[in-house]
């Protein structure tokens, strides 16, 4: 049986606890999901920290594109001096030209800067017009992995562009299939791909408790949350992968 590690996103202390207690194999530790994630704050890296498992430390200092000036490379900088300090594993890091393709200048600073660091190439991959390119520029920065739904929303929606961009990586970077990865989804994804980890939120809907809470617009109706069971159930899944 081929090994095939869960990744899990989570974004509170809640989801650190109940992905470690499910079995994930390593954490995608961020702040506001909902947008796609971004940088945790420094109590939740140090909490992290003390995981026994590998915790990655998205690094996106903002919502929106990927698309970084002076003032974000200054605090991406900083966010991943935090990620250092609180003893994480790695980064998770992406930056954007305005045409869609990997700001390869930008990356490299980052990568340089996260020296000694784990390194994921996060989602801003599908957004390029060329995946073969952007996979070139991942191997030559020394990244470890991809995060990508094969440019599409889901990544069980897009099994022929993630078949593709894992031949392009020969195996020189992992390519973790990403949004949209559930039990129920990833029987066909591991039916058609090569790889070796997946990612997912391992979450269910959650509705808020509290009417007044959401009147004053503290919460939204009803959110997501990292579920213990859901992540076991995963990982066994892929345990029991052929």
């Amino acid at each position: 049986m081929t090994n095939i590690l869960l990744e899990v996103c989570v974004e509170d202390a809640a989801g650190l606890r109940a992905a470690v207690d499910g079995g994930a194999d390593r954490i995608e530790l961020c702040s506001a999901l909902s947008v796609g994630g971004l940088t945790p704050s420094p109590g939740l890296m140090a909490l992290a920290g003390k995981v026994d498992i590998p915790v990655y430390a998205m690094i996106r200092p903002r919502p929106g594109d990927f698309v970084f000036d002076a003032s974000d490379m200054d605090i991406m900088r900083i966010e991943i001096d935090a990620a250092r300090s609180a003893g994480l594993a790695g980064v998770v890091l992406g930056a954007s030209r305005p045409d869609g393709r990997l700001d390869k200048e930008a990356l490299k600073t980052l990568v340089d800067h996260a020296h000694g660091l784990g390194l994921t190439l996060h989602r801003a991959f599908d957004l390029v017009p060329d995946f073969a390119e952007a996979i070139e520029i991942a191997v030559d920065l020394g990244f470890e992995r991809i995060l990508t739904s094969g440019g599409a929303k889901r990544a069980p929606d897009a099994v022929d562009a993630l078949a593709s961009v894992i031949a392009d990586a020969k195996d020189r970077v992992s390519i973790m299939p990403g949004s949209g990865v559930t039990l129920e989804t990833v029987g066909g994804l591991l039916s058609r791909l090569s790889v070796t980890e997946v990612h997912s939120s391992c979450s269910v809907e959650n509705p808020a408790h509290d009417a007044r809470l959401v009147s004053l617009g503290f919460v939204a109706p009803s959110s997501r949350q990292t579920d213990e069971q859901a992540v076991r159930a995963l990982k066994a899944r892929l345990t029991a992968a052929p």
